[in-house]
């Protein structure tokens, strides 16, 4: 089931009795997860609702049998049971757990169709007899990681909710400068709507000033900066990294892997490779790729790769108390600038 049925289904109330939610979006799948909660209505711990993980996934057999005094039916939320990991079997004496438990549900259905709903939460599934079962018997959601364009769709619904005006092209840069996860686009767009008002239109100047810029972004700009010669307004972009207290050597390490993925961008072109699958960009990622390559023409080959032998340099140097990080990354990208 993909993600907007799953969001459908519980928005017209419709519980199913067995669930498997997995995936990166985990902003979604928590959502999603509190509507089923929701759903279900009233909630006593112990009684009708039962939480379980990997220290005490054994129970699950008999907490299904156990029945809810009082009440029709009893929520159990399995999270984090490594369960679906293959390299982590919980063995019993009688054989593999999750072969055991797949066979259990499998069997029993139709008590678990009468009197439970049963919610599996996993960072990450892998192929075997239990994920086999619960696609059979019930609802399995992958959140994988949304791409811009159905990000930029929900955010526009959220706008438009609030009766606020905003372009796809701003709402693409704002995910440009925030990233892909949910929970940290959703704060900002909120934090953009309060300024904007009912009524009122989010403008990119608001975006540039208000959003809280990722450092990847940050990056960007810097670069943008260096391939323009520009070395005042490169400084003021790391200034402000420092200001806001990234760590150096964090800078470091972004700034020697962005240059790295200009320097295989340029290698890419020119052996007339496919740069997202070179890089092994993810769905969500391929809007990098145009990024990427524009940036890369500010640069020949021979600099990419200066800069890159530059940066290890200085990291080995650092390491051994010979230069200090701060001042030995400005005189690298101000040397660049300079030439």
């Amino acid at each position: 089931m993909k993600i907007e049925e799953l969001e459908a289904d519980l928005k017209n109330k419709e519980l199913h009795s067995l669930y498997l939610l997995y995936g990166e979006e985990t902003f979604l799948l928590e959502t999603s997860l509190k509507k089923i909660k929701s759903n279900f209505g009233e909630l006593v711990k112990g009684i009708n609702y039962i939480l379980l993980d990997e220290t005490n996934i054994q129970n699950i057999i008999s907490d299904i049998e156990t029945v809810s005094f009082g009440y029709e039916k009893k929520l159990i939320i399995a999270k984090n049971t490594n369960l679906f990991k293959k390299s982590k079997k919980t063995i019993s004496k009688d054989g593999s757990f999750e072969t055991k438990l797949a066979d259990y549900i499998n069997e029993n259905m139709e008590i678990i169709n009468n009197s439970i709903v049963l919610v599996f939460v996993e960072e990450a599934v892998e192929k075997n007899k239990l994920l086999d079962t619960i696609e059979k018997n019930g609802v399995v959601c992958n959140f994988e990681e949304l791409k811009p364009a159905q990000i930029i769709k929900r955010l526009k619904a959220i706008c438009n909710a609030y009766k606020v005006n905003v372009t796809e092209q701003d709402l693409q840069l704002l995910v440009e400068y925030c990233g892909t996860n949910m929970q940290d686009l959703i704060n900002e767009i909120r934090k953009l709507i309060e300024y904007a008002g009912e009524g009122g239109t989010i403008e990119k100047n608001a975006i540039e000033k208000l959003s809280i810029k990722k450092i990847d972004a940050v990056i960007f700009d810097l670069t943008d900066n260096l391939g323009k010669k520009d070395t005042q307004k490169a400084m003021e972009v790391l200034d402000g990294l420092i200001y806001n207290k990234e760590p150096v050597q964090k800078i470091l390490i972004t700034l020697y892997n962005h240059f790295k993925k200009l320097y295989i961008s340029k290698l890419s072109e020119k052996y007339g490779r496919n740069l997202a699958e070179v890089m092994n960009l993810k769905p969500n990622q391929m809007f990098l790729t145009t990024k990427y390559k524009k940036q890369s023409e500010y640069f020949k080959e021979t600099e990419l790769r200066k800069i890159l032998e530059e940066l290890i340099n200085l990291d080995k140097n650092y390491k051994i108390g010979q230069i200090d990080l701060n001042i030995g990354l400005k005189s690298i990208l101000c040397n660049y600038c300079s030439k």
